[in-house]
């Protein structure tokens, strides 16, 4: 397909993913502090299977890791998923730029290395992640009822999926990181959309104008950082995983999720990998397009 084709696809796509207006979540409560650190919750809108709780999809969102991509561009797919029938938390955590809790944008306009704000913060942005996800049986039982923290799955979208992955394999940390756990979380599994998986992948191909190095830094210290922080060096989890990922995907190209798919392999893990056809970034976020229901779907064989 020419460039100039496949470009004004990807804007098209884009633009249907951003034009849905914020889905209020049904309840919010913070696991921390500071602003950014609260989930929303959506209750689930239709009652699926014999009645009682239902399986929690836990969603963090994409963008770069960046401050100017919060939550609220993910609330219509979190709204897309309660009307299936799954009770939904969705993570707000600490990004980098100097722009905290600002309006949504779209991750296909972070432009570059040189001018795009700094992606995430270390140790912040993992600090955030792994305290909201410890903190969530609680405040799932006390806001959500409706939700079963005992099948839980983990969604996360483009940076979302990176930290996604990341969570999972917390028992896979260094002994002297702080976010390590004893053993694995209690998931169901992990569907990651587009997933920043493997850093050194994405530093090479320069995603999102050079993110993965703005989120460890750079030159020594993205290599120091990398083994707690990238999901590829962080195998076997022995979490069921699925990648789902667009082939005509211009943001985080297939290669990022294949080196993952390639790296669980190595080390004796079978991750799934649903490529899907002239499917570029945002319509697997976005409730009005097919590629959103296979990932429901893909959510639902784990959570079921």
């Amino acid at each position: 397909m020419p460039d100039d084709v496949a470009a004004a696809r990807a804007a098209a796509e884009e633009r249907s993913a951003f034009s849905h207006p914020p889905v209020d979540p049904d309840a919010t409560a913070p696991y921390g502090d500071l602003p950014d650190q609260v989930i929303d919750f959506y209750a689930p809108r239709v009652q699926v299977g014999p009645g009682g709780p239902v399986p929690l999809v836990v969603v963090l969102h994409g963008g770069a890791w960046r401050a100017a991509h919060d939550r609220r561009h993910v609330t219509p797919f979190a709204d897309f998923l309660a009307r299936r029938g799954f009770a939904v938390a969705s993570v707000e955590y600490r990004r980098g730029g100097d722009t905290p809790g600002g309006v949504a944008g779209t991750a296909g306009t972070a432009g570059t290395a040189g001018t795009a704000p700094a992606a995430g913060r270390w140790p912040e942005t993992f600090d955030d992640v792994a305290a909201a996800l410890d903190a969530l049986p609680a405040l799932v039982r006390e806001v959500l009822p409706q939700g079963d923290p005992r099948r839980t799955v983990l969604v996360g979208h483009s940076a979302g999926g990176h930290l996604a992955l990341w969570a999972a394999a917390r028992h896979l940390l260094p002994a002297d990181a702080p976010w390590r756990t004893d053993r694995p979380a209690p998931l169901r599994g992990v569907v990651a959309l587009a997933p920043i998986a493997d850093l050194a992948v994405a530093d090479k191909l320069d995603v999102c104008g050079g993110a993965t190095r703005q989120l460890l830094g750079a030159d020594d210290l993205f290599e120091q950082r990398r083994p707690y922080a990238d999901p590829a060096l962080l195998l076997p989890t022995g979490i069921a995983t699925t990648l789902v990922q667009g082939r005509a995907d211009r943001v985080v190209p297939q290669a990022v999720a294949e080196a993952y798919a390639d790296a669980a392999a190595k080390a004796g893990e079978v991750v799934g990998l649903t490529l899907l056809a002239d499917v570029g970034h945002f319509p697997l976020i976005d409730p009005v397009a097919d590629a959103c229901a296979v990932v429901a779907e893909e959510i639902a064989q784990l959570a079921w």
